[in-house]
């Protein structure tokens, strides 16, 4: 029952870190007209917490190893509570970014140490990949209930609603884990790594802020080449500064084992596809489909249920079959729905919607879940709270990527059709102009030509607009499905099927059971069931 308990409350942690990701996005619309705030500005809401997220999470497992787990995943509670309570009775644009960046700062200390928890709780590999399973169902459910969260507060109350919403959430959470988990540390306590520290936080912050930056500025502009190679020159500097410190903040040593770097790669591409389409799926939806952000949530539940249970059985099967076979299928899987999601017309009815968004996630949650479990059973557990932030670096890095180069290429795509296709008649130059901004620009420049009553015209602009939108979404479903395949081939080329010597791994009994007939209901029950172990307690 404890295991149970702890089991919930660190699954409600990382669930509220994923709702976070997405649930602000619905209340962009409101943020400009009560704020006033600029495109820029916007964009900028969005990704600060992203950007401080990715930048302090391997600062922030490596705290929790030194200094205790859960003292880490209750700083980062408390941090983000209060940030969440700032952001709701802010009033202008720059504070809400700045208490967005602070909230990205309480995740990056909250999301590892929940990985790096449930590793220590969890100590036989089987009941460990059962865990991991449901941890990774977050992410498919926190897709989903962003937009319907936030969709129905901001039908009934103001916009700083959702973030009031989630700061009550955060104390509900921090008393169920001050009550429920247990601590745990490294036991050798060694000295804060500063050095890796800032080199680690200052690349990845800079790395991330030029693939943030690089859909508006050019991917081949001076800025852009620039930020990049910075960020790479201090990974290397970091790099070479952990191989000679003596306690180092990430042993770098872990990707020299295939099965660490390779899962790592995996979850990085997986998140890469997914983010990617999620940028370009839920314009469609609501764009073209003229879906609200909530009812939108609702027709991502699909996919964010296939996700849950693909990420328990994936695990399951992982344990059973070797982590290679079902990542490679995970992602290959993925590959096909994106296939499927590029002949989406106008016209495509929701049920075959719904059968694309069940495939897109079984397929992810192959890819993703027993990637994590890979990535943490080649770590030592003293370690974990490194190892979960790589996990989630890797989440974050190829999550910001997939969305600017998806979006990029879809950009791209929109502008080259559209201007083929679109020729400005007398006194339309300026709608034209507009138009070739953005999908929604043109929308809104359609309706503004037929309220002028310009109707012909007006039409004429939203069907060649809805056209190049369809074009663009369908060639950057095809890179990304291209972009999972190839992840596939490195994870059947590099992936090892199961733990080497010294990793973890199900004893004998375990790995015999026959899963043939397991439901996914059965599945939740044998992860909670917490089996008795030899290393049952946590250190």
């Amino acid at each position: 029952m404890r295991k149970s308990l702890i089991l919930l409350a660190l699954t409600l942690t990382a669930f509220v870190i994923s709702v976070e990701i997405l649930i602000v996005n619905v209340a962009l619309p409101a943020l400009m007209q009560e704020l006033g705030a600029s495109t820029s500005e916007l964009q900028w809401v969005v990704d600060a917490y992203s950007l401080a997220f990715a930048a302090l999470v391997l600062a922030g497992g490596s705290f929790g190893d030194r200094q205790g787990r859960k003292g880490a995943l209750l700083a980062g509670l408390v941090i983000f509570g209060l940030s969440c309570v700032w952001a709701a009775l802010i009033d202008t644009p720059g504070q809400l970014i700045a208490a967005r960046a602070v909230m990205g700062l309480g995740a990056a200390l909250m999301f590892p140490a929940t990985l790096s928890i449930l590793v220590n709780v969890f100590t036989e590999r089987a009941e460990r990949a059962g865990a991991i399973g449901l941890w990774g169902t977050v992410t498919g459910f926190g897709v989903a209930t962003g937009p319907i969260v936030g969709g129905w507060l901001l039908a009934h109350f103001w916009w700083g609603s959702i973030f009031a919403f989630m700061a009550g959430v955060a104390v509900a959470v921090g008393i169920l884990i001050c009550l429920v988990v247990p601590t745990s540390q490294d036991p050798e306590t060694p000295p804060v790594d500063w050095l890796g520290l800032v080199l680690s936080s200052a690349g990845v912050a800079v790395l991330v802020f030029g693939v943030i930056e690089a859909p508006g500025w050019g991917w081949g502009s001076v800025r852009t080449i620039s930020c990049l190679a910075i960020g790479a020159v201090l990974l290397v500097v970091f790099v070479a500064a952990e191989r000679r410190a003596a306690h180092p903040m990430l042993d770098v040593k872990l990707f020299s084992n295939p099965r660490f770097s390779a899962a790592s790669g995996a979850v990085a591409i997986s998140f890469f596809a997914l983010q990617g389409f999620i940028f370009v799926i839920t314009q469609y939806l609501q764009l073209v489909k003229n879906y609200t952000p909530f009812s939108m949530g609702l027709r991502l539940l699909p996919m964010a249920g296939a996700v849950a249970v693909s990420s328990i059985i994936g695990t399951k099967l992982a344990v059973k079959i070797g982590n290679k076979i079902v990542v490679v299928s995970g992602l290959v899987l993925f590959a096909g729905g994106l296939v499927w999601c590029s002949a989406n017309t106008a016209t495509t009815p929701y049920a075959t919607i719904a059968g694309e968004m069940l495939l897109l996630g079984v397929g992810v949650g192959l890819a993703s879940a027993p990637a994590t479990e890979a990535i943490m059973g080649a770590v030592p557990e003293e370690k974990a709270g490194v190892g979960a932030a790589v996990n989630d670096a890797t989440r974050l890095f190829g999550g910001t990527l997939g969305v600017a180069v998806i979006g990029s290429v879809a950009s791209s795509l929109y502008q080259n059709r559209l201007e083929s296709t679109l020729v400005p008649g007398p006194g339309a130059e300026e709608a034209v102009a507009a138009a070739h901004r953005s999908f929604g620009a043109a929308l809104q420049v359609a309706q503004t030509l037929v309220d002028r009553g310009l109707g012909d015209v007006g039409r004429g602009l939203l069907d060649k607009a809805t056209s190049a939108y369809l074009h663009s979404m369908s060639g950057a479903s095809l890179v990304a499905a291209g972009v999972s395949l190839v992840g596939a081939l490195l994870a059947a080329l590099l992936l090892p099927a199961r733990p080497q010597d010294g990793e973890h791994e199900a004893p004998p009994q375990l790995l015999a059971r026959d899963m043939s007939g397991a439901a996914a209901g059965a599945l939740i029950i044998d992860a909670l069931k917490g089996r008795r172990s030899r290393r049952d307690q946590v250190k």
